[in-house]
């Protein structure tokens, strides 16, 4: 059985003294000072910020429908396209222990090339579904076919990339293979551009209008011009029998799967965290956007644990279900430093939160506060939590080598055109629920 995740959090609490002014006792009384009166806070403009990053809206920004894009992540579909230009990516766990990356843009015009496209599955679906978002890419599982069904999503779900998009069967990944070499599987090579999407947006009549005031995270105020500093968080009743609520995070290591890791080394003088991932020889090489050569790097670091395991009846396969309607513990890195959170977010139809912990371990009432700018998010398999790293560079050795990437062996089978799983989402999800529990020992993650 799993276990249960819970957190806790100790809130600052800020004191304002109030200064008062005082007449001056020596003063004529003919002359006397007026009384002096309270400097009025100045008024804000209205709060117009970028739905994925908190940032000002620039003069360019659109504000419409978010795009979300399925991409490969198997060790040979790298490097990819398209991911320096997400506002925010995912990555989660799908069959055989690899990962899946589900970039988010607010503006898919932005995007130039992305890929290599990939299926959908209803882990990252459940994400986005409350925001409405357009969700790209080639196949999907049978059950993200039907969590399609149940929620209406009709054209918003772009399931023929391979139709409008391109093949590049010349391209090279990291290890020199290629299609046409005979060295790389097809699946490898489909891609899709901003214009085409825009073609297809266009030919589908898809609405891309979406005005929205919400983001996607409980972003700091951009017009305060100040930035949340985690080390000057306070540690509560929380540190005294779990330990600190804040710690170092210069470098953070996460575990997907026995096989597939990623971590991020921060950089203080650009103030991100530079990502890099395992590979099949064994070493950790910088996760490059193959369009424009830039290494990935995110202010924003966030790792979310939760129950992840195969759907029953679908062990074939091998499809995997992440638990979201419990919700869990998790981090939060920002400045070389890491921040035990709460996460929920409940029903497919409910957006995902952050909180603060409670002195109880428990989740909070306290949105959590993301600094502005790119994020990334793990949603995590709990069963390794534990070899969750986090901890100074100068205490790691970056030139070590790691566990060599594999896949474990599945079925890989799309769903077929009008194929249903003979059952409701909710029927599905209750079922996949009874095969674990999640703990309550707040210990769980270190």
């Amino acid at each position: 059985m799993k276990r249960k995740l819970l957190i806790v959090l100790a809130i600052l609490t800020l004191c304002v003294a109030l200064a008062a002014c005082k007449k001056s006792e020596d003063a004529p009384a003919s002359s006397a000072a007026p009384e002096a009166t309270a400097t009025p806070e100045p008024t804000l403009p209205p709060y117009e910020a970028n739905a994925l990053t908190g940032e000002a809206r620039d003069a360019d920004y659109k504000n419409q429908r978010i795009t979300a894009v399925m991409v490969n992540n198997i060790v040979a579909a790298r490097p990819q396209r398209g991911l320096s230009k997400a506002d925010i990516l995912f990555e989660i766990k799908v069959e055989g222990g690899i990962t899946r990356f589900m970039p988010l843009y607010t503006d898919y015009e932005d995007i130039g090339e992305i890929g290599p496209v990939r299926s959908g599955r209803d882990q990252f679906f459940r994400l986005i579904l409350p925001w409405q978002a357009l969700y790209v890419h080639e196949g999907q599982s049978v059950v993200m076919q039907q969590y399609a069904i149940d929620y209406s999503y009709g054209n918003l779900n772009i399931n023929d990339v391979g139709n409008w998009g391109d093949r590049d069967p010349g391209r090279v990944n990291w290890n020199g293979a290629s299609y046409n070499s005979g060295t790389l599987a097809y699946e490898h090579t489909l891609y899709m551009t901003s214009d085409e999407l825009a073609e297809y947006i266009q030919d589908h009549n898809i609405d891309m209008d979406r005005p929205t005031d919400s983001t996607f995270f409980n972003f700091v105020d951009y017009r305060t011009g100040e930035t949340r500093d985690l080390s000057a968080s306070l540690d509560s009743a929380y540190s005294d029998k779990y330990g600190p609520v804040v710690s170092d995070g210069e470098y953070v290591e996460i575990e997907h799967s026995p096989s597939y890791k990623t971590r991020f080394l921060y950089d203080a003088a650009s103030n991100t965290y530079t990502m890099q991932q395992n590979y099949s020889d064994g070493q950790w090489r910088d996760t490059v956007d193959e369009a424009n050569d830039t290494t990935l790097a995110f202010p924003n670091v966030l790792v979310l644990y939760t129950d992840i395991h195969t759907y029953p009846g679908h062990e074939a396969k091998d499809l995997q279900y992440a638990e979201y309607a419990w919700g869990g513990i998790g981090y939060y890195c920002y400045g070389g430093k890491c921040e035990k959170i709460y996460w929920q977010k409940g029903t497919p139809q409910e957006a995902l939160r952050l909180y603060y912990l409670t002195e109880d371990g428990q989740c909070s009432d306290t949105p959590l506060e993301v600094n502005i700018g790119k994020s990334y998010v793990a949603v995590t398999d709990v069963d390794y939590a534990e070899n969750f790293i986090h901890t100074t560079l100068a205490d790691m050795d970056l030139e070590s080598t790691t566990t060599k990437t594999y896949e474990s062996d599945y079925v890989e089978d799309d769903a077929e055109a009008g194929e249903t799983l003979g059952m409701s989402t909710d029927d599905l999800t209750n079922n996949a629920t009874g095969a674990g529990d999640a703990a309550e020992d707040p210990e769980a993650v270190g």
